[in-house]
């Protein structure tokens, strides 16, 4: 083969796996797993283990042998910059916080996997062992394999089960921390073993480990310091000062490499003496990932899973052999945190949770895999059997929490100081999802309205920040903080800019601000919507994109499936509210929306309701419900006085609601067929309505279909 024809055949395959690997992480991310869990499984389906076993002749062609020199340079290379972007992450004030106990749990975490993964050495050496290595280096790597905790990983699923500000999640981060540092340095001894075959003859590499480790965290930390101090000044990141990083992040790994442990603790190394305050890690992170995260590291998975093959696990005694590394891996990890966390005086709850978190391994396992195999320590059947169970554990990880430590229980443990001291005996909430905190303040002002003055009366403004890739720098621990904070500030502000020039008696109901973190916003929100105890979603709408229908989207996913009341507001510059319509057909949907109407009017002495109770043969009964009818009846006289319920005969009931809200402020109409509105858009439903309307337009529906417990309440206070 030509040097021309492998480059095309480079090119060729590159593209297919960043294709695959984006294809089946977004599957795995739909299900709530790490995008890691795809990358490696779309580069299994490469290998041997399916594609070379469905197709050998196409896996053949697409993957000739002449090409894999080139796929290991590029897998190389991306896993230089990867574990430089894992030491940019390791944050020392990860290092500080609990540290006493997080140093013994870390420590005895790593200590019983790795002790029980050298006892299952005695089993495994004489049967999956090539001979060219020695049971020292054979189970001081099978320990390292089984001891590893994935840092990216475990941060990832962290931050999106908005654990980060949780007890919980701090002392995860903070154990992980300290089990990265020593598992890589654990790993560093396998490798000088596996080098020199005994450990006597390590010991030099190891000095020269420590001497280098020593010069970096004194000399190469004040120099990465002062140019951190000069990229402050300037605020730019020039390429001469990216150039100068990467050959000193390339220079480490050289070095290290030399010494004779592994270039990947060189890269790793300069990473993590970078300096974390500032900005120059979080710009120099930025312009590094996407290419190394994007095109380089699936490469690495094409790479390790072209070396994967189930197919040599071919008989009863293997595929068992296989079961007990993937149950010593699991109950070393999970049982070595639990007792652990026990001693430290933890309950049984957040120390079961920490010891499923602990078992994430991911790509760092991989990382030690591909090391071991490389070096012969371990053969290509072990390989298999340890991709097998790293792909097991890191799966286990998020399902497994959720059963352990559910959401209403994470809400609980978050450390939002501002948000313990919310009044008690509430007696109506609303839940505000607020996608642009610049940009809806009418929308808080209608919630505030809604709930009406007093202390009882709460609105919850909800931000989600929606990531969807796994590994990026911008969804690390510490910088998930640095945004959660800066959205924190944001929804402050929308409060004090909605309130500074209203009625300060408006401001009277307590408005408490959530932030938190998803990959799917719907499901979020209905999720915090059922733990807060939520009496109404309001939504502010959205067009989504290529599509007309207003009621689409996220929109149109919460009205189908949120366990609450929803409102969706279309906002037509409402400045004043005293002017309320609801056009009326017998429906639940409609009984919310005169619901909604009363508060406003009971909460608003100048506004007036006109309940336009419209009589159509396609549409049946005009008639207000019997609870609203005694309520109404209920009402104090000069309430009442504001509100009518003229009866309208009309064979095109679009058209006068439309007509009816010329002279109105706000328009509130339930989802329903009657108006063109539908409960649930799942398609190009006409929401005529909403497009039509000369008025603010609140679309309501209804979840339950009995009749509203809050109906009494509106009476009260």
């Amino acid at each position: 083969m030509s040097s021309t024809d492998i480059v095309i055949h480079v090119l060729v395959a590159i593209l297919i796996v960043i294709a695959l690997s984006r294809l089946v992480g977004y599957a795995c991310d739909r299900i709530n797993q790490p995008l890691v869990i795809g990358e490696i499984i779309a580069g299994i389906l490469l290998g041997p283990s399916l594609l070379g076993w469905l197709a050998p002749d196409w896996k053949a062609s697409l993957f000739p042998g002449e090409i894999m020199p080139s796929l290991y340079l590029l897998a190389q290379v991306g896993l230089i910059f990867f574990m430089f972007l894992i030491g940019l992450e390791l944050n020392p004030r990860y290092l500080k916080g609990n540290l006493d106990v997080a140093i013994l749990i870390s420590h005895v975490s790593i200590l019983v996997p790795f002790s029980l993964g050298g006892i299952l050495a005695l089993l495994l050496f004489p049967q999956v062992s090539n001979g060219e290595v020695s049971f020292t280096a054979f189970a001081l790597f099978l320990g390292a394999s089984m001891a590893v905790t994935a840092f990216p990983v475990l941060a990832r699923i962290i931050a999106e089960n908005n654990l980060q500000r949780s007890r919980l999640g701090t002392l995860a981060l903070t154990c992980a921390a300290v089990d990265d540092v020593t598992a890589w340095c654990v790993l560093a001894l396998a490798i000088a073993v596996t080098r020199t075959n005994q450990m006597v003859a390590a010991v030099p590499t190891v000095i020269w480990s420590l001497a280098y480790i020593l010069f970096m965290v004194t000399v190469g930390q004040r120099f990465f310091t002062k140019l951190s101090k000069y990229y402050d000044r300037t605020g730019k990141l020039s390429q001469l000062m990216v150039a100068a990083i990467y050959i000193s992040v390339v220079a480490s790994a050289l070095i290290t490499e030399v010494i004779g442990i592994h270039f990947i603790f060189g890269a790793f190394l300069l990473g993590a003496v970078m300096p974390k305050r500032g900005n120059l890690a979080r710009e120099l992170a930025e312009k590094t990932e996407d290419f190394v995260l994007v095109f380089l590291l699936p490469v690495f998975f094409a790479y390790s899973g072209l070396k994967t093959q189930v197919g040599l696990l071919n008989s009863l005694d293997k595929w068992l052999l296989c079961f007990a590394v993937i149950g010593v891996a699991i109950l070393g990890k999970y049982l070595g945190t639990y007792v652990a966390a026990r001693v430290s005086g933890i309950d049984h709850r957040e120390s079961s949770a920490l010891g499923w978190l602990m078992n994430t391994r991911g790509l760092t396992e991989l990382i030690v895999l591909n090391i071991g195999l490389e070096l012969k320590v371990i053969t290509p059947l072990l390989f298999t059997m340890l991709v097998i169970m790293a792909l097991v554990t890191t799966f286990l990880t998020s399902p497994l929490l959720e059963r352990i430590y559910p959401k209403r229980l994470i809400s609980l443990d978050v450390m939002e100081p501002d948000q313990e001291d919310s009044p008690q005996g509430i007696t109506y909430r609303v839940l505000v999802p607020v996608a642009n905190p610049h940009s809806q303040e009418g929308l808080l002002k209608l919630a505030v309205k809604i709930v009406g003055q007093g202390p009882l009366a709460q609105v919850n403004l909800l931000n989600l920040v929606e990531m969807q890739e796994d590994y990026a720098f911008s969804s690390t621990p510490g910088e998930v903080d640095r945004l959660l904070n800066q959205r924190q500030q944001d929804l402050n502000q929308l409060i004090q800019t909605t309130f500074q020039t209203t009625l300060p008696a408006e401001s009277e109901a307590s408005i408490r601000s959530i932030v938190r973190v998803t990959n799917d916003v719907a499901r979020e929100t209905a999720a915090i919507a059922q733990m807060e105890g939520i009496d109404l979603i309001l939504m502010g709408w959205h067009r989504p994109v290529f599509d007309q229908n207003r009621l689409g989207g996220r929109v149109g996913k919460m009205l189908g499936f949120a366990p609450k009341d929803v409102a969706v507001f279309v906002d037509q510059n409402l400045t004043i509210l005293n002017q309320l319509v609801v056009p009326y057909v017998a429906s639940v949907h409609n009984d919310l929306a005169v619901e909604i109407a009363l508060r406003l009017m009971l909460n608003l002495p100048d506004c007036h309701l006109k309940v336009l109770r419209l009589a159509s043969d396609a549409y049946g009964d005009s008639e207000l419900s019997r609870e609203f009818r005694v309520l109404l009846n209920q009402l104090d006289p000069a309430v009442g006085s504001r509100i009518e319920t003229p009866l309208i005969t009309t064979s095109d009931p679009i058209a006068a609601v439309v007509e009816a809200s010329r002279s109105a402020d706000l328009t509130i109409a339930g989802a329903s067929r009657a108006w063109g509105l539908e409960r649930q858009t799942l398609g190009r439903y006409a929401d005529a309505l909403a497009n039509q309307c000369h008025s603010s337009l609140l679309i309501t529906r209804k979840y339950s279909q009995i009749a509203t417990p809050h109906l009494a309440s509106l009476l009260q206070g």
